[in-house]
């Protein structure tokens, strides 16, 4: 099941893709990482899928990811005494904290700290932004709104707050529980939803303490403002493009996607690109004219993955939109401008050892048109940082970690495999190429280099470079 394209691809189980067989055909489709959305998903359930993919990745012999989202702290408003009002333009509207049914002048908002955040000339978003209003009084208990985007606001829509600092963690205690769930389960990711400081993921990580990565969700305006120190700290980023969409202004979102992965990359850190990358295929076998041009250019841009979401969770055409995606990123890097446009994004890299040895790997990979860089890796940082130079020819992470090779699966153009340690210099450029020829990525007397760390299973110890022939493994 040897890719043929480098960018990896994200897709979302949900009541479309309950059963085994049709995760068994969205693999077979393309899927590298299985996405479980804890917003709609019970823990039993989450047991049932996460042991599904494992059991299929044993079937098929290959690493599969499998990424938790945790929901977050999702503000909505309450309930109403005829289930939905119709708000006029510039009517003040009051959001309070009486929990009796709300009319057409108010509503319960069930989160005090949110109360006794908000301030005059802060903007309140409902329904994903199709009514907005702007706050002109606030105090502990109550805010007066006046209403800028008239609509229709019904029982328990969701509220956006792009002004606000919410006082309170990312982690809700639902999250906690999820997340205790998802890491006795055995998951390689956990994504953080609504970051707006790097102490959120701090928070996690000190729960996780290494038993998954940690993938920052980057859908707030707090979250852009603090987004180096929130990449220093993530092990990955998703630029969730629904809700910045929502609370930012939408012509703002394809800059800071590119801002993203480009940070990412410069960081050596995996990029996921998500939220309505195919949405027509959730009704319609086939996508938008638009949408395939949205895939292409997050695949030009050198993310290290896109996602679908509803589209194969809970579409009409699940394996078909992994299908299409499949097929647009590998036309995509089949293109010429392609290599030129990954290329053009090259940065300078760190003045460490292990950088310094990724980078000479991918020029001497390139200079002589090698088939396959093969990084033995503990920790997997040696084949994230080669990644991160998005070499010519493929990554071949050899690890005797299954967890690493199971969160390798997000990361830009690394197939992982897992084998035993290398017992010594020879044992490791002999199986090496054993595998790179296993693997399809070489045939007899084809060229691999080969990057490593003295003394072997040392994480952290990436200092050597070394150029095989394939057929020395004999």
């Amino acid at each position: 099941m040897r890719r043929l394209r480098r960018v990896k691809i994200v897709a979302t189980l949900g009541p479309a893709s309950r059963d085994r067989e049709t995760v068994v055909r969205l693999f077979q489709a393309g899927a590298d990482v299985f996405r479980i959305n804890m917003s709609h998903c019970a823990h039993d359930e989450m047991r049932e899928r996460v042991r599904m993919v494992r059991s299929i990745s044993e079937e098929f012999g290959r690493e599969i990811g499998v990424l938790v989202d945790l929901q977050g702290p999702k503000l909505r408003v309450g309930e109403f005494a005829d289930t939905s009002v119709e708000l006029a333009p510039g009517q003040t509207f009051v959001l309070d904290s009486d929990p009796a049914p709300g009319d057409k002048t108010r509503v319960f908002l069930p989160h005090p700290e949110i109360l006794r955040a908000l301030a005059p000339g802060h903007k309140v978003l409902i329904d994903d932004g199709k009514v907005a209003l702007h706050v002109v009084e606030a105090s502990p208990t109550r805010a007066v709104a006046r209403v800028d985007v008239a609509g229709k606001v019904s029982n328990r829509k969701g509220v956006s707050l792009p002004d606000t600092e919410i006082p309170v963690s990312a982690m809700t205690a639902k999250d906690r529980s999820d997340l205790d769930a998802a890491l006795n389960e055995g998951v390689d990711w956990v994504a953080v939803s609504f970051v707006q400081r790097a102490d959120d993921i701090a928070e996690v990580k000190k729960i996780t303490r290494g038993r998954a990565l940690v993938l920052a969700k980057i859908e707030k305006p707090q979250a852009i403002a603090r987004l180096d120190e929130i990449m220093e700290i993530s092990d990955a980023l998703m630029v969730a493009r629904g809700d910045l969409g929502v609370e930012m202004p939408l012509e703002r979102v394809p800059g800071l996607q590119k801002r993203m992965t480009r940070g990412g990359r410069r960081l050596g850190k995996p990029v996921v690109v998500a939220t309505q990358m195919l949405e027509s295929m959730i009704m319609s076998p086939v996508p938008t004219r638009a949408e395939v041009s949205d895939v292409a250019t997050a695949v030009f841009e050198g993310a290290d993955a896109i996602m679908l979401s509803a589209e194969s969770a809970a579409g009409r055409y699940p394996v078909e939109a992994v299908a299409t995606m499949n097929r647009i990123a590998i036309e995509v890097e089949r293109d010429p401008v392609y290599r030129d446009v990954i290329n053009a994004q090259r940065q300078a890299p760190e003045r460490t050892g292990a950088d310094a040895i990724a980078v000479a790997a991918r020029d001497v990979a390139e200079t002589l048109d090698v088939k396959a860089i093969c990084a033995w890796t503990s920790s997997g940082s040696t084949a994230m940082r080669i990644a991160r130079e998005r070499p010519a020819p493929a990554v071949l992470a050899l690890t005797p970690n299954r967890d690493t090779a199971r969160r390798l699966s997000l990361a830009w153009g690394v197939h992982a495999v897992v084998t035993k340690d290398a017992d010594d210099i020879d044992d490791m450029a002999k199986r090496a190429c054993k595998f790179a020829n296993r693997e399809e990525f070489s045939k007899e007397n084809d060229r691999v280099v080969i990057v490593a760390g003295v003394p072997f299973g040392t994480p952290g110890a990436t200092n050597m470079i070394r150029i095989a022939f394939s057929g020395d493994e004999k």
